[in-house]
């Protein structure tokens, strides 16, 4: 009997985030999460699933025409399995994307894969969840392979915002890597947002959810 994997949900949408936002992708939703973040828009993730062995997981992966993927949660590296995963789907020269939440070590995943780290700010209610050696494997993977990490805050304040504008400073992390700031929804206006980028004259990119824009009814399953 192959590995298995606790599934919340597999379905093919557009890609709403990261660079990637706008392509036609697949999603594969892992079950289970090691933090609880206030804002988080999938904590059905957080206790139901069902398990799947990753063959039949790569099988259903195969039945869309696309071949960008990404393994998100939940907290996909909960799962010690999804490392099986994604080799998997790599060996299958697929683009592969993984969200992780960065509270867990990158170093084992694989080759090829590209890696969005979304760091947790203070107002998350996940404050320093992030795992420290985490900017080291991220300077590594991006020393073997360019264009292989991403990473990604996402804001509730003003408060939040600066922490954001810190942590990329103090760690050096501009101009090294794709940076993402996403507002919270209800909490930060998009445009406000964007007003400070624009004082501080920072560089990285202003993201929306594009998923939520084209489909603003529906939770699940985009």
């Amino acid at each position: 009997m192959g590995s298995k994997l606790s599934i919340s949900e597999i379905f093919y949408s557009i890609q709403g985030e990261s660079c990637y936002a706008g392509f036609p992708c697949i999603f594969i939703r892992l079950s289970g999460c090691n933090l609880r973040c206030n804002y988080c828009d999938a904590d059905y993730t957080w206790d139901e699933g069902d398990s799947q062995e990753i063959g039949t997981v790569l099988s259903t992966v195969d039945d869309y025409p696309c071949r960008l993927v990404e393994v998100t949660g939940g907290e996909p590296l909960f799962q010690e399995t999804s490392i099986q995963l994604l080799t998997e789907l790599t060996a299958r020269e697929l683009t592969v994307l993984l969200e992780t939440n960065g509270s867990i070590p990158i170093d084992r995943v694989p080759a090829g894969v590209t890696v969005i780290l979304d760091v947790k700010c203070p107002d998350s209610g996940s404050k320093d969840s992030f795992h420290p050696g985490n900017i080291r494997f991220v300077k590594q993977r991006l020393k073997r392979e360019a264009n292989s990490c991403e990473m990604k805050f996402v804001l509730s304040s003003k408060d939040d915002y600066c922490w954001a504008k810190d942590f990329i400073s103090h760690h050096e992390l501009i101009d090294t890597l794709p940076i993402l700031f996403s507002p919270v929804q209800k909490r930060i206006s998009p445009s406000d947002l964007a007003e400070w980028l624009m004082e501080d004259g920072l560089n990285v990119r202003l993201q929306l959810q594009l998923h939520a824009i084209l489909w603003p009814d529906i939770s699940r399953g985009v």
